[in-house]
């Protein structure tokens, strides 16, 4: 039987998960046109984080789980069942017994679905493995998003036409010409599943908690591990958590990882990779101050901090400006996110964050939190912006919070 890649960790597995597109400093000599058509290729850009890491190691050690369960003896008898099960029009019972089920669950923007997907593409690299004894082709992991309306009959059949993609065959076909019930086709899917596919991933799972037929649909989930042994991962926002822990039947299908949104230090080393992807005239480095401006008006939200850092690029080209500075962000927020203030607003309230971070130094082991006075002037903020202190204070030698308070109200937490 082809086996799996090895299991990456450490350095070799952030290089592996790590997406950095091309880009050459040269083009921001190019004409403007040729700047703004490649600017959208910060979207492809992907720095793992702890998250990232983690959701591989899960994924992968389940699909190992899922693969030492076929071609067993007790496969052979799961498989007999199901066919009986689907040739009577009967309910399978299990023999092969499930193989685990968890839940991703985390805020909306946060990179779930892309960390699942870069691990999917390390694990999976898109190949159809082939077992020779019985012989079998295998998908170790296939993807698959949850009905909006949470139709049991429209997860399966779409569970059986990713499984024609990868595998060439004809399934979907055969059970819509002689319109399977729901009964038969979960008898059906639980076969295939148990011969062709590893590891079952549903993504958008929150669905159930919007549908009425959220509990029958996690129901088959649970029936399909328990009649096919293969592993089942359900990737959602957090609202899921609140439906799973209403009973304890479904409590124990949805252990598994759960997320916030991105820590600072994380954020921080993304934004030294994103800095680096400018496409405006004039380059600008990043700053903590830099740094802090954006983890607040994203949230701590990467896709969020990735579209406010494409759209201040695109204006600031489109104006002239040619610069990627704080007037230009806070511009492109005001101008481009005003969808997003109020969800960003309540995330920092809800999580504590502030809106500005200072480094610790060397006289001061705290963490600072610059807050804006409500009746702060425009002008004042201008002349005294938290970039131009920052500056001033690094060139001086100055403590950053004493130099802070004379323009701001400071709250300052030991740590």
């Amino acid at each position: 039987m082809n086996k799996l890649p090895e299991m990456l960790l450490g350095e070799d597995l952030k290089d592996a998960l790590a997406v950095f597109p091309e880009y050459s400093e040269e083009i921001q000599g190019a004409p403007a046109s040729t700047r703004l058509l490649r600017l959208s290729d910060i979207y492809g850009l992907y720095v793992p984080s702890t998250m990232a890491t983690e959701i591989y190691s899960r994924i992968y050690l389940s699909t190992v789980l899922s693969f030492g369960k076929k071609g067993t003896i007790d496969a052979v008898k799961q498989y007999n069942e199901n066919y009986r099960a689907v040739h009577n029009a009967t309910s399978a019972h299990g023999i092969i017994g499930g193989s685990s089920s968890f839940t991703i669950l985390g805020p909306s923007g946060i990179g779930k679905s892309s960390a699942v997907e870069r691990a999917v593409s390390l694990i999976d690299r898109n190949e159809v493995m082939e077992r020779e004894s019985p012989y079998a082709k295998i998908i170790p992991c296939l993807m698959v998003q949850c009905p909006f309306d949470c139709s049991a009959k429209g997860l399966l059949l779409e569970i059986l036409r990713k499984v024609d993609e990868r595998l060439g065959s004809e399934y979907f076909k055969s059970v819509v010409k002689v319109r399977s019930t729901v009964d038969i086709l979960i008898g059906t899917v639980s076969q295939i599943a148990l011969n062709h596919i590893g590891l079952l991933i549903v993504d958008e799972i929150q669905n159930v908690v919007r549908s009425k037929n959220g509990g029958s649909l996690v129901g088959i989930l649970t029936q399909l591990i328990n009649s096919s042994g293969i592993s089942i991962c359900m990737v959602g926002i957090p609202e899921s958590a609140d439906f799973f822990e209403s009973e304890m039947y479904l409590a124990r299908r949805a252990l598994g990882l759960r997320y916030d949104t991105m820590s600072y230090t994380d954020f921080q080393n993304f934004c030294e990779v994103l800095f680096r992807y400018q496409y405006v005239k004039n380059q600008t480095e990043q700053t903590e101050a830099l740094t802090a401006w954006l983890y607040e008006h994203s949230a701590g939200i990467v896709s969020v901090a990735v579209g406010l850092f494409h759209d201040a690029q695109e204006m600031a080209i489109l104006s002239g400006k040619e610069s990627l500075g704080l007037e230009t962000l806070e511009e492109a927020y005001r101008n481009r996110m005003g969808l997003l203030h109020k969800h960003i607003s309540d995330s920092n309230a809800l999580h504590g964050k502030v809106k500005a971070l200072s480094r610790n130094n060397s006289r001061n082991t705290t963490h600072a939190s610059a807050i804006h006075t409500a009746g702060q002037s425009d002008a004042q903020s201008a002349s005294q912006s938290i970039t131009a202190l920052a500056e001033k204070g690094k060139k001086e030698g100055m403590d950053m919070v004493g130099l802070l308070k004379k323009y701001y109200t400071v709250e300052v937490v030991a740590v």
